[in-house]
């Protein structure tokens, strides 16, 4: 058996290749879209894609299944669990495999045992696997959702990113209860293949270390290790962070069927039509890093950094219904980008400027915009003197834990839709815990006509390590 794990840092996002050396078929597990990297690494250990599944319709990136299906003729093996609103609209185009719980196939010398998991979605599966060739019991089992590194999935998303009302208790319910299925099932030697790691919305504490086994998450993970239902229901429901808005918008592509790319091309390189493109009101997406964007930028324009975090509050802040631009620092990093953005269904870049377009801006006689900064201490005498307000841009659950007395939470995904609570007649200062959330939010507020916006350099940790005072809401937080 071969065994081949893949992981999308920015996505916090693993998928597997699992091959049979004697046959030469290979399955790959939860492939995001950059397919090319599967056949690369089939191609290198001599193998082929035969057979694509996936534990579950995706939230949080593009399935890759169908595209590589198209591009390898793979048989796709997919979930025919859950009810109507959870079966893959484009299975029949395939003549996909339906699988159901205690379902088995094979790929070569390889068996694979459906486990139906529900909890963190209706449909779930796990798949338990066992090498034939050398064994008569499994080696281990692709979690995908359910069970992580330390955690277990979390069963609010259908309520939260759906938009499924009242089901996040009863999905915590049922989750508990595959929990205490896979416990009994499942030998401790048999090891855990998850789909997330660290960083990843689909949980709340999911470790970093790419795999365990059963006998060790019995010990040591949360959810695995809890026994009473109750209990379990109140701590799994408690504290999860926002769902990213686009969300369910993946759901939505995944479950009917993402459309086939074929790679990710390159947009054309634009020169002189911003100003233009401004002019109407067309969004531009300005990538380079928020230092370069605070000294200098073009007024109308979004910051989103081109980083680690750049999926997710591309994800957040951009429409999937309308053409966008993209500014960024050279021009090989407009790959990066568009992969990036890709990724989670945000297809429709038109095109793309360089950095030299802001001097070009300027050469056309325009006025460039900045983000002005304060400190801790600066700010804590505004506030004394009454001279500005401030909000808070993190999580909810951040806020609670901590946060500047008498400051409000308005999460930077939810901004733009809730400008008009926003104060009117002082500047606004916006901070999150270290000032990388808050710059987007500075930029976002700039662009949508609010004239005065300060950045709280180092966010709630300089304001913390100064010494100044705090809130904390602790019954509420106890309460989630």
């Amino acid at each position: 058996m071969i065994l081949k794990h893949f992981y999308d840092e920015k996505l916090a996002q693993a998928s597997y290749l699992l091959g049979c050396a004697a046959t030469g078929e290979a399955l790959v597990v939860d492939p995001n879209r950059d397919v090319d990297t599967y056949l690369q690494a089939a191609q290198t250990a001599g193998l082929r894609v035969t057979h694509v599944t996936e534990t579950h319709i995706h939230a949080d990136f593009v399935s890759g299944a169908r595209e590589l299906a198209e591009r390898t003729g793979a048989r796709l093996h997919l979930s025919d669990e859950g009810d109507a609103d959870w079966k893959y609209a484009y299975a029949s185009e395939y003549d996909a495999v339906l699988l159901r719980d205690g379902d088995t196939f094979r790929v070569g010398n390889v068996r694979v045992d459906v486990m139906h998991t529900p909890g963190h979605t209706p449909e779930h599966l796990s798949f338990v696997v066992t090498d034939t060739a050398g064994a008569d019991r499994p080696m281990g089992v692709f979690t995908g959702d359910f069970v992580f590194v330390g955690d277990v999935g979390r069963p609010d998303l259908l309520e939260k990113a759906a938009n499924v009302a009242g089901t996040m208790e009863g999905a915590a319910r049922t989750l508990f209860q595959s929990l205490q299925r896979f416990k009994a099932e499942l030998p401790d030697f048999v090891q855990i293949w998850p789909g997330h790691g660290a960083g990843s919305a689909c949980g709340k504490a999911l470790g970093a270390v790419p795999q365990s086994t059963m006998g060790y998450e019995r010990l040591f993970n949360w959810g695995l290790a809890a026994d009473d239902e109750g209990e379990f229901v109140a701590v799994v429901l408690a504290g999860q962070p926002e769902p990213p808005k686009y969300f369910a918008q993946m759901k939505r592509i995944n479950k009917v069927g993402p459309r086939v790319l074929g790679g990710f091309p390159r947009p054309p390189q634009l020169t002189s039509e911003l100003p233009g493109l401004i002019d109407e009101r067309a969004l531009v997406v300005d990538t380079r890093a928020a230092p370069a964007y605070a000294r200098a930028h073009v007024p109308g324009t979004l910051n989103v950094p081109v980083n680690r975090s750049f999926n997710t509050w591309a994800g957040w802040l951009l429409p999937y219904e309308n053409d966008f631009y993209l500014i960024v620092e050279r021009t090989e990093r407009v790959d990066e980008a568009v992969r990036d953005l890709a990724m989670i269904g945000l297809d429709r870049v038109k095109g793309f400027f360089t950095a030299d377009v802001i001097d070009a801006w300027r050469g056309a006689g325009r006025e460039t915009g900045t983000v002005r900064q304060i400190t801790a201490d600066e700010l804590a005498d505004q506030i004394a003197s009454g001279r500005m307000d401030v909000v808070d841009v993190r999580g909810a659950t951040e806020w609670e834990a901590g946060h500047l007395p008498g400051v409000p939470n308005v999460p930077v995904g939810y901004l733009a839709e809730r400008i008009g609570e926003l104060p009117a007649e002082r500047p606004v200062v916006v901070h999150c815990q270290g000032g990388a959330r808050s710059a987007i939010a500075a930029s976002l507020l700039l662009a949508n006509g609010v004239q005065e916006v300060v950045n709280l350099t180092g966010g709630y940790q300089e304001w913390v390590a100064g010494g100044h005072p705090v809130e904390r809401e602790e019954a509420a937080a106890g309460a989630r």
